[in-house]
């Protein structure tokens, strides 16, 4: 490999690592950022999966990497952080070392970390508790927001990368939500989500015990997990994965179809005719075929129903098979 340039077959070839979780399936080596409201409980958080890796035990039933844990906690103090600690725990392990005051990035903090890391080459997970706290001074006014906040989080990726270590920045959400995509909630322009490899949103609505941890990144697929803050510890309430969460959002059609479809065979006819035989008043017919294209694979193939389209005097004729119906039965497979 030269001039960082690898060809297909060496790729496929190339014996490389595993991913490296801190905690499996849900914090990956690599650079994350972790966005929470003001006071929400982000640090107790933080804290807890800082203590767990540490002794490698498992966090909400997910099994963590023991490692050395570096956290920079940089808007606390010495008293403070021991009265967190008393609070929730009673044997603190020493693998679990606290900085209270750091460089910025571009100004000595890069260098800082390097050589804690060449210190203490067991450290595997490093929380930079805030983000803000080590951002460069005035980046932004000299070469815009996007690529100020991208260069930032993209010298903190560089040590990850480099260490194959998970490095977590916690970090701010906006005040104000956008329910199309909370991922946009997170403080500062898209260039911090875009260069960190795992973005996590804890959100929880005024008054409420509850919280939702959304979590999304390269390495691990997308999930929801709801939580519960009690007594300093946030407990595990449910987690849902893309799976789990695809199914929840599926339209009510496809189970009234699936449902329609137990007693057939084959099926043809358009989709207001689908539609009415089915006594589905509610879905729309502009939206069948959408639908159709959408779950046939992941839903109808596995129930052994092939669905099949084609548009036929400006009409759009659908047609479901049941795979076990003989050759001489379907003859042609096309709606007719």
């Amino acid at each position: 490999m030269q001039n960082n340039i690898v060809d297909a077959e060496m790729l496929l070839a190339m014996p490389l690592p595993k991913t490296l979780y801190i905690v499996d399936g849900l914090l990956p080596q690599g650079l994350s950022v972790f966005c929470g409201s003001s006071k929400i409980g982000k640090s107790w958080l933080m804290l807890e999966i800082g203590l767990k890796a540490a002794v490698g035990e498992p966090l909400w039933g997910m099994a963590t990497e023991k490692c050395d844990v570096l956290y920079l906690s940089l808007e606390d103090t010495a008293k403070r952080l021991q009265d967190r600690l008393y609070k929730v725990t009673d044997c603190a392990p020493p693998n679990l070392q606290f900085m209270l005051t750091s460089q910025k990035i571009g100004s000595g903090l890069e260098q800082e970390l390097q050589e804690i890391l060449k210190n203490y080459p067991l450290t595997k997970l490093v929380i930079i508790d805030t983000f803000q706290k080590v951002r460069g001074a005035n980046t932004a006014l000299k070469d815009g927001m996007y690529a100020a906040d991208y260069a930032d989080v993209s010298a903190l990726k560089q040590i990850a990368d480099n260490y194959k270590i998970a490095v977590v920045l916690v970090h701010h959400r906006r005040k104000l939500g956008d329910a199309n995509d909370p991922f946009n909630e997170i403080s500062g322009s898209t260039g911090i989500s875009g260069a960190a490899d795992t973005n996590f949103i804890l959100q929880r609505k005024r008054g409420e015990k509850n919280a939702t941890l959304l979590v999304n990144g390269r390495d691990v697929e997308y999930q929801e997990l709801t939580l519960e803050f009690d007594n300093l510890i946030w407990e595990l309430v449910e987690r849902k994965g893309s799976d789990e969460l695809e199914a929840e959002h599926m339209p009510d059609f496809i189970f009234r179809l699936c449902d329609f479809l137990t007693d057939k065979t084959e099926w043809v006819g358009i989709a207001s005719e689908l539609l009415q035989q089915m006594g589905d008043v509610e879905t729309s017919p502009l939206v069948v075929t959408k639908y159709l294209a959408r779950y046939s694979c992941d839903v109808l193939l596995p129930l052994g129903i092939e669905y099949l389209t084609k548009r036929k005097s400006q009409k759009r004729l659908i047609k479901f098979i049941r795979s076990d119906v003989s050759a001489a039965d379907n003859i042609s497979k096309e709606p007719s």
